[in-house]
């Protein structure tokens, strides 16, 4: 495996120069990595298991797994053949293809909380379609949503004010997560108005340390939506499939009336999903919500095969393992090198940030320098384990950022 070097490649700089005139800022959304490095690579090639290679031939080990996505390790053979075998016989077609049956009735027998199933694109169409079924189901308008949450990128959800009018989420009520008297106020402003509460299973607001939810919150969200008649929506894109099969709140004994689902679904292919409980069935077949592409069976070929593997019982256990290797490596790291960190959230979706680095600047200096010796994360969003990390890979990991704080350190920083 060949380290990467101080510099961006050659062929790296040629394609943000190419990018640059032709797709606005060279890049966009949470992929432009100007936003948050000066090191990592905007490119990629190619990935296989736990490893991405870049457009100048560098290979990483990934830690970021495409955001969250990949949850069996790239180019799955399972999925892949599962893919191959689809398009043989097309994707999308004037009718939708069998495997959606396949898939929906094994996604309704792995999650409790789900009597039917839909899918979608990705994780905004799913919090979007929850929350149109919640104001069909209830005849309502009003929804509770965290402070800081990330529930999509489209205005009724968007944190970023650039394009979205205070119309858009006129009817958005803030709580504070793990504030059930909080929760329980914005319900009160919303009176008779209420349709649903949206929650994310944890805390994972980017920039600042994840938090898990109190179960004492979890099921007291649950009362306030059964007292109120709202729906209570758990958005599980981030998280579904990682944490837990059958929803990340099952642990907790919580379980939601909706559900959306994406990133992990499908080892990488476009793909979302909503489940839910049979007293919403009336309201699901009453709205009106697709996509061009929604219907696409090749993805559905991949999230059948990919839950089949998850379901054989060895991928959780597998990153939960490999998780808190990596969490117990980095921080007998930082104490060796003299810096104090805090590691947060499930080890299988693990974040780091330096104590008292307020504008982040040590953290990225350690995520560049980390980068630089072939370990591709990031500085303040959290990182994703997939069942490819083997124990093996995490130890070559540990050793490329033991000397990512040997370089933080001899630059005195």
């Amino acid at each position: 495996m060949t380290t990467a070097p101080t510099t961006l490649g050659q062929r790296e700089l040629a394609l943000r120069e190419r990018a640059s005139q032709v797709i606005p800022g060279g890049m966009y959304g949470h992929m432009r990595v100007t936003d948050f490095s000066g090191a990592h690579p905007q490119f990629m090639v190619s990935g296989n298991g736990c490893r991405v290679t870049d457009a100048d031939g560098r290979e990483y080990l990934d830690l970021m797994c495409g955001w969250g996505p990949v949850v069996l390790g790239h180019r799955h053979p399972g999925v892949t053949k599962a893919i191959l075998d689809q398009l043989e016989h097309g994707d999308c077609l004037d009718g939708t293809s069998p495997v959606a049956v396949d898939y929906a009735e094994l996604l309704v027998d792995t999650v409790p909380s789900a009597d039917w199933a839909m899918f979608c694109k990705n994780g905004t169409d799913a919090t979007t379609t929850c929350v149109t079924i919640a104001r069909a189901a209830t005849g309502k308008r009003k929804v509770l949503v965290a402070a800081g949450a990330y529930h999509g990128a489209v205005p009724w959800c968007s944190l970023r004010g650039q394009g979205v009018t205070a119309e858009d989420q006129t009817h958005l009520i803030r709580y504070e997560y793990n504030d059930l008297l909080s929760a329980e106020r914005a319900a009160a402003e919303a009176g008779d108005d209420l349709a649903a509460i949206i929650v994310c299973p944890m805390r994972h607001d980017v920039r600042r340390d994840q938090e898990l939810a109190d179960p004492a919150f979890a099921h007291g969200l649950r009362a306030l939506a059964d007292r109120t008649g709202a729906v209570l929506i758990l958005d599980d894109v981030r998280c579904g499939h990682r944490l837990h099969l059958g929803g990340s709140w099952e642990p907790l004994g919580v379980r939601p009336d909706l559900s959306a689902w994406s990133k992990a679904l499908a080892n990488g292919q476009p793909l979302g999903a909503v489940t839910g409980i049979d007293a919403l069935r009336d309201a699901v077949s009453s709205v009106y919500v697709t996509g061009s592409f929604w219907y696409a069976a090749v993805p559905l070929a991949a999230g059948l095969a990919t839950l089949r593997e998850l379901r054989n019982g060895q991928a959780l256990p597998d990153m939960l393992r490999t998780g808190t290797r990596l969490r117990e490596g980095l921080a007998a790291q930082a104490a060796a090198h003299g810096y104090e960190i805090r590691q947060t959230g499930p080890v299988q979706m693990p974040v780091l940030y330096f104590a008292g680095d307020d504008d982040l600047s040590l953290g990225t200096a350690w995520a560049e320098a980390a980068v630089r010796r072939g370990v591709y994360l990031h500085p303040w969003h959290n990182w994703f384990l997939s069942a490819a990390h083997t124990d093996a890979d995490i130890d070559a990991i540990l050793d490329r950022t033991d000397q990512a704080f040997a370089d933080l350190r001899d630059t005195g920083s």
